[in-house]
């Protein structure tokens, strides 16, 4: 499995032993607690659900107190599920830390990009702008998007303006320099996706590893 869920913190720079200056994102990740088990004989699939940050009592539902009782788990703000490989065994309850993970290994990073509000189709997607000269009316504007007579309509996914930024971005085979067990922070090299603060998820790179 090897994923942890955090945070950003935000980005500074190290030097390696050769005196090389690293550009370094800082995530304070987990612990995580696993909160829930599911099995092939119960779900039909191996999976953990692992909460991330303490959830306040009366900040929760009946129905999300429940659920962690249920589990014997402690209330926890963020869930997310993770797949479990085969030989892998998680208790409810069980913390995963940055200590199961190792320095030098490539990773994959998932976050929420910065959302933009509603953009333009040059800013949005990098089309060039209209004519300059007097009398254009098409400067910034998107242009014939479709035919008229047929077929009179504009096709699903033409390139327009509307809202850019938030979406699901994974970087992939980033390499994580350092890991600082006591603080509970991981040290990426590299840019990740995503504002201060917001939630990320790390895990060994499916491919890339030496």
């Amino acid at each position: 499995m090897k994923t942890i869920i955090g945070k950003k913190v935000g980005m500074t720079q190290i030097f390696s032993e050769e005196g090389t200056l690293i550009p370094v994102t800082v995530i304070e990740a987990g612990p995580n607690t696993v909160t829930q088990v599911k099995t092939a004989e119960t779900d039909g699939y191996d999976a953990v659900q692992v909460g991330y940050l303490d959830l306040k009592e009366h900040r929760a539902n009946n129905p999300t107190k429940g659920h962690f009782k249920k589990w014997d788990a402690p209330l926890k703000k963020h869930l997310s599920e993770i797949r479990l490989t085969e030989g892998e065994k998680y208790d409810a309850g069980q913390e995963i830390t940055v200590a199961d993970f190792e320095e030098g290994v490539k990773v994959d990073v998932t976050g929420t990009s910065k959302g933009k509000g509603t953009q333009g189709n040059i800013k949005r997607h990098g089309h060039h702008r209209g004519p300059m000269t007097h009398g254009s009316k098409h400067k910034r504007l998107a242009g014939a998007l479709a035919a008229g007579t047929y077929p009179s309509r504009v096709f699903k996914g033409n390139a327009g303006p509307g809202r850019m930024g938030y979406d699901t971005v994974t970087i992939q085979n980033l390499d994580l320099v350092k890991v600082i067990p006591e603080r509970n922070v991981l040290l990426i090299k590299g840019a990740v996706p995503g504002r201060r603060g917001g939630l990320v998820r790390v895990r060994y790179a499916i491919k890339g590893q030496e």
